[in-house]
């Protein structure tokens, strides 16, 4: 490609002819000269904010990446978005806009970069929803573009053992147990989250920072670089010359987000054991980028890829020390050489995947976290669609660390997350009960808020694996035990969830992939004729909009599914 191509594919608007001199008097307030009209105009979309350590530095990274392309020819200019703290939001009413935020930040991002025609740009995001929003963004505009993500936290470290945020969650159910006092329990609070970072196991921040590097949309090996390492950096930087490359080079998003892209991208979902917002983030994206992606297409993957990775929640380790073992890169090529992956797929580097996993590092030797293929932890991936009259959608299900595959109990049903959390705390809950928390789906919650603060107190309370939980809501990355969450239709939507009683027998089996309730025809049609119809909780704001536009959590929960 020639030196002096003009790469202002859509600034051009901007930078030319006397009509717009207005616009230009504008740019020249915030520092653009002469010259700076005849270069691309590139956006930073920063996710930086002091809400979450997540994305706490964020702002400093942008920085680089505006560095980064300056010196390579561009006009940089760093432009914000939101950020919801998971973490944060967690167990009450705020968590209904975590999920939404998703599409905020898409929508903000789009509308951005669509008024100031941006000829490009990188996108750095941190806490769980920044990651797939950016990418709903990216997909859509279809600019050529790079995703940074912000990096993992450091582990925090207590009486010589490594803990996380899920620890403090989990330490709440020890607490109302008696296992733990008041004191060792503000002891967690104190020491779980040290610094900057996303949350460190292999929670959704990180599932989605691999995810997208397999997708080929970040820079190699940036999914597993610490936060605070000096390295972040280079790598934002990198972010930054590497539009002008892929300007030069006319290669577009979609043409690297393809069908087999995405199926790399599950691929390194399964073998990590990642979190089961993957499905929904994942099926959005690829929807922005006008790709079909379905739970069959996750399952087809699943089925031949090993879970090989002994990471928190249900492992040992977290994502520094993958970081330190080799990286999701050394995975990668790991999974490549036994024909895992799809090693023609393109890549923001302008190379193929083998072309950029040729470069990259094998696992280190002696290191325990990442298995061999032929001894994994589960021969298949551990995140499991499961189908029948509770969901004939679809439900999700994380069987990473279950010992048991088959549930069947008597259902405890309830309306919202709080009510769940009295029953918890009044023991109402018992060893073999199905817990039951619907309304809480997209439409319901709305927003889908998760459960990570009722899985951690049932762990908490010893009653892992012991009850199931099942919910048209979502858990965290960090959720663990035998939980089902997305069932759909939803309670809201009309969904069978909705139909259920206290009492009702449920049977979940992850090997037939079944989830069943046991009631007749007969039943359901006399309890359907009686049942109220849902009623919004929200009728104004951002909250009622997304719940009339959200789609099924089996479609990724998306809003713009039936505009027309």
């Amino acid at each position: 490609m020639e030196d002096n191509k003009d790469l202002r594919i859509r600034s051009k608007v901007i930078s030319e002819s006397a009509n717009r001199v207005p616009n230009r008097s504008m740019l020249r307030a915030v520092g653009f000269e002469d010259e700076d009209f005849k270069k691309p105009m590139v956006g930073v979309a920063s996710t930086w904010t002091e809400v979450t350590p997540c994305n706490i530095h964020i702002d400093r990274l942008a920085r680089e990446a505006k560095s980064g392309a300056s010196e390579s020819g561009a006009a940089p200019l760093i432009f914000n978005t939101i950020t919801v703290s998971d973490g944060i939001a967690m167990g009450h009413e705020g968590m209904s806009y975590s999920l939404p935020s998703r599409e905020i930040i898409a929508d903000s991002i789009e509308a951005v970069t669509g008024a100031e025609r941006f000829d490009g740009f990188v996108a750095i995001g941190g806490c769980d929803k920044t990651t797939p929003g950016c990418m709903i963004s990216i997909g859509r505009l279809n600019l050529p573009s790079v995703y940074i993500y912000g990096g993992t936290i450091q582990p925090g470290k207590l009486n010589g053992q490594d803990i996380d945020i899920v620890s403090s969650f989990e330490a709440v159910g020890q607490y109302q147990q008696g296992t733990i006092n008041e004191e060792e329990l503000h002891q967690v609070e104190c020491n779980a989250c040290p610094g900057a970072g996303a949350c460190g196991g292999m929670y959704t921040a990180n599932t989605m920072a691999a995810a997208v590097e397999a997708l080929g949309m970040s820079i190699p090996g940036s999914s597993s670089t610490p936060a605070i390492y000096d390295y972040k950096e280079e790598e934002c930087r990198q972010a930054g010359a590497m539009v002008i490359d892929l300007l030069k080079k006319e290669i577009y998003p979609r043409d690297i987000m393809t069908k087999k892209a995405f199926e790399n991208a599950i691929t390194v979902v399964m073998a990590l054991g990642g979190s089961t917002n993957a499905f929904l983030h994942l099926l959005a994206i690829a929807r922005s980028a006008d790709v079909e992606l379905t739970y069959d297409d996750f399952e087809r993957v699943r089925k031949n890829v090993p879970h090989i990775a002994d990471l928190k929640p249900s492992g040992k380790y977290v994502m520094q020390d993958l970081y330190m073992a080799g990286g999701v890169p050394a995975v990668m090529k790991m999974l490549l050489k036994e024909g895992l992956l799809h090693g023609d797929c393109l890549t923001v580097t302008g190379k193929t995947l083998a072309e950029n996993l040729a470069e990259a590092p094998d696992l280190k030797e002696g290191q325990d976290i990442i298995k061999p293929l032929s001894q994994p932890i589960k021969p298949n991936g551990p995140l499991v669609v499961l189908k029948g009259n509770l969901a004939p959608e679809g439900a999700v299900a994380k069987m990473s660390g279950q010992k048991i595959s088959r549930f069947e109990g008597p259902a405890k049903v309830y309306d919202s997350e709080a009510e769940a959390t009295t029953a918890i705390e009044g023991d109402e809950i018992q060893e073999g009960d199905v817990l039951v928390i619907r309304n809480v789906g997209p439409k319901g919650g709305p927003g889908m808020p998760e459960m990570l603060s009722i899985t951690a107190m049932i762990v908490g309370r010893g009653l892992g694996g012991k009850v199931a939980l099942i919910t048209d809501g979502r858990f965290s990355g960090g959720s663990h035990g035998f939980v089902i969450g997305h069932l759909a239709p939803e309670a809201a939507a009309g969904g069978p969830i909705s139909l259920l009683q206290t009492g009702d027998k449920i049977t979940i089996d992850s090997e037939t992939q079944e989830i069943n309730f046991d009631v007749t025809s007969e039943e359901l049609d006399k309890r359907a004729r009686t049942q109220e119809p849902f009623q919004p909780r929200h009728t104004t704001g951002a909250l009622a909009k997304y719940a009339k536009l959200v789609s099924s959590s089996a479609k990724g929960a998306i809003t713009d599914e039936n505009l027309f």
